[in-house]
């Protein structure tokens, strides 16, 4: 345990950035672009967060729109459903950072032509090896809007996610919603469907990408990798309207990251409104991910949740 402080360094990789830290866990965030949080782990642990060191434009065909959109890495405030160009809108404008009680606000410039402005806020207690992640977007221009909020956290290669099925009884009514891309294929060796849980392997052997939507009713998912675990907990609602076929939790992996998405219901907004969407991020010290087998899964999962 220790207190709790914000303070500007400057990385190798990505310039100018604010380290948080507890003396418990750690993050560091950008201030030259973003705002995109770079790196988490625990103190003097590895990062837990893939970084794209070349910095290269996502695609060179995308629409430039005051700049070409680059992965960077990390986590990032996009909004959904996933359209061009709205969703690529670059993040390489710096940003404006400021001290808050027991954390710091990061707040990207309004972005032209779509009218909106992207603010992370992260926190902190002194004794817990977690951070509560804010995610705000404002309605700057002069016209209602309307998308979810999604926050993707795009994690380091090598590791295992945990996702928990939905558990509400419905009788002879569907419980879950999934659904897939038309890239994803149903029996690839990366995924494992249960009865209680998916599972989803990061495999850097493996070039095709996979992703998968859920409607995410437990509100939380698990990353082992680096003898850590990075848990993503929110909050869903039972009546909201999701993107995607209604799921409020999405994941996509490749040959050299993760990512770990969650959504906002669907708000619409008018000129001036915003609206928030939170997470909590725990990372503990973990032994290797379970296994697919469920008994296991539960066996591990109660020592975190």
């Amino acid at each position: 345990m220790g207190k709790i402080t914000a303070s500007k360094v400057v990385d190798g990789n990505f310039g100018n950035c604010v380290r948080l830290t507890n003396g418990i866990v750690e993050a560091l965030v950008t201030l030259d672009f973003g705002p995109r949080v770079i790196s988490v782990s625990r103190k003097g642990m590895e990062n837990m967060m893939y970084q794209d060191i070349e910095k290269k434009p996502l695609d060179p065909k995308l629409e430039e729109y005051d700049g070409q959109f680059t992965l960077y890495g990390g986590h990032r405030i996009w909004i959904s459903p996933e359209v061009l160009p709205r969703c690529y809108y670059p993040d390489n404008k710096p940003v404006v950072y400021k001290k808050i009680q027991n954390g710091a606000s990061f707040a990207a410039p309004v972005e032209d032509k779509n009218f909106i402005q992207k603010t992370i806020r992260i926190t902190m207690t002194e004794e817990a090896p977690e951070f509560y992640v804010e995610h705000e977007v404002k309605n700057c221009g002069m016209w209602d809007v309307e998308f979810a909020i999604w926050c993707l956290t795009v994690l380091d290669g090598g590791g295992k996610e945990v996702i928990p099925m939905p558990k509400r009884e419905a009788g002879l009514l569907s419980n879950r919603n999934i659904s897939l891309w038309d890239y994803s294929e149903m029996n690839d060796p990366r995924v494992y469907w249960g009865k209680n849980y998916i599972t989803l392997k990061q495999d850097k052997s493996k070039k095709n990408p996979f992703k998968l939507g859920i409607n995410n009713e437990e509100g939380w998912a698990a990353y082992f990798n680096k003898g850590q675990v990075f848990i993503k907990s929110f909050e869903p609602s039972p009546e909201g309207f999701y993107p995607d076929n209604n799921c409020c939790f999405e994941t996509y992996t490749n040959n050299v990251m993760l990512e770990c998405e969650s959504l906002s219901e669907f708000v619409l907004l008018e000129p001036g409104e915003e609206a928030c969407h939170g997470e909590t991020w725990e990372i503990c010290e973990a032994d290797a991910a379970p296994s697919d087998n469920e008994k296991e899964i539960d066996k591990v999962m109660k020592k975190y949740l």
